[in-house]
């Protein structure tokens, strides 16, 4: 059995395991991490070696910590680290490289109908029916989305909406409010199988998805990071939000907005939050604009977007893809019967 971690911000962890009546027989550890003494990798080999494999991660990772005792450096990893790899070793997880990437940019669209695809094409990954894609959106109209659990009266000023011709939905994610308008935000979708965070907790699938983007930022002059749990964030003030949904039918949706350049005053006046919450995004009063990516690479969005989609590729492969009429018609159905209906908008009033 093979698996494979790479470390958000640090190294690659291989696990390469030989597994006999539900135990690990021999294990054995690689990569491109820094590790002193080097007797302290056949420790670690030796502390897997016996493990059942239904021990959670947590065990694993102790039972690595325990045989190194002082004077051990692990640069790059850690025993958590090793202990993500073995899990997803024992749970067949597959790696960014063991798919066919297809790229959608798509065309404008409604906000409703926004949510809806996002819905339908996750589940068309479950089912085997769409190859994993990432998907850049455009927006066809400004919107604030709410996330799925989150109270609408509470995060939505309606009137401030209504005033500034601003959509309210509700999307199927957790998380909080984002206000997008067109051509000023960067919002894209990751539709992948599940075993590609097979053996991750919610919070480390997190930290794996984003790596990509964050390197992809670094790449444009961006001294992004990731900020648990589901932020992106620089020197400047937050850069974007992530949002993930798991289906039965096995795919992950993961979706993140990315501020290029918003009207803070007109997002106060939308979302009830507060001034120390829009100083979290890069700017202190609502005069300014919250403009991370447009300030700190100089580029259009457009040139943004295409270096993103070609740092994706560089790493993992990327090929051309589509969203056809009949999947358009399937996710216009679902706004009819849920994503644009009061109902699913007041979901929690």
């Amino acid at each position: 059995m093979h698996g494979e971690y790479k470390v958000p911000g640090g190294k690659l962890v291989v696990a390469d395991l030989e597994v006999v009546d539900d135990h690990v027989r021999r294990a054995q550890l690689s990569g491109d991490f820094f590790l002193e003494p080097d007797d302290a990798l056949e420790r670690i080999n030796g502390a897997l070696a016996g493990l059942p494999i239904a021990t959670p991660a947590a065990q694993v990772a102790a039972r690595v910590r325990a045989v190194l005792g002082d004077g051990v450096e692990m640069l790059g990893f850690s025993p958590e680290a090793v202990a993500v790899a073995v899990r997803r070793a024992l749970t067949g997880a597959t790696g960014w490289r063991d798919h066919l990437w297809e790229f959608v940019h798509d065309v404008p669209r409604e906000p409703a109908l926004q949510m809806a695809l996002d819905e339908v094409l996750a589940e068309q990954v479950g089912s085997g029916e769409r190859a994993p894609t990432l998907r850049v959106w455009e927006w066809a109209s400004n919107a604030v989305i709410i996330g799925s659990f989150q109270s609408l009266r509470n995060e939505v000023d309606l009137e401030g909406a209504a005033k500034h011709d601003v959509t309210v939905v509700r999307r199927i994610s957790g998380g909080g409010a984002m206000f997008v308008e067109p051509g000023n935000t960067i919002t894209y979708s990751l539709y992948v199988p599940e075993s590609l965070v097979s053996g991750l907790s919610f919070i480390e699938s997190y930290a794996f998805l984003d790596d990509w983007v964050i390197g992809a930022l670094n790449d444009l002059g961006i001294a992004a990071t990731y900020q648990p749990i589901n932020d992106i964030t620089s020197p400047a003030g937050k850069i974007a939000g992530a949002a993930q949904k798991r289906f039965a039918g096995g795919a992950v949706l993961h979706h993140v907005t990315m501020a290029y350049d918003m009207d803070a005053g007109k997002m106060l006046e939308v979302l009830r939050i507060g001034r120390e919450k829009l100083s979290d995004k890069g700017t202190t009063s609502a005069n300014k604009r919250v403009d991370p990516l447009r300030s700190q690479t100089g580029l259009d969005r457009a040139e943004v977007i295409d270096r993103m989609a070609a740092s994706f590729g560089n790493r993992y492969g990327l090929k051309p893809g589509s969203i056809d009429k009949a999947t358009v018609d399937l996710a216009e159905e679902r706004v009819t019967a849920k994503f644009g209906t009061e109902e699913w908008l007041t979901r929690v009033p």
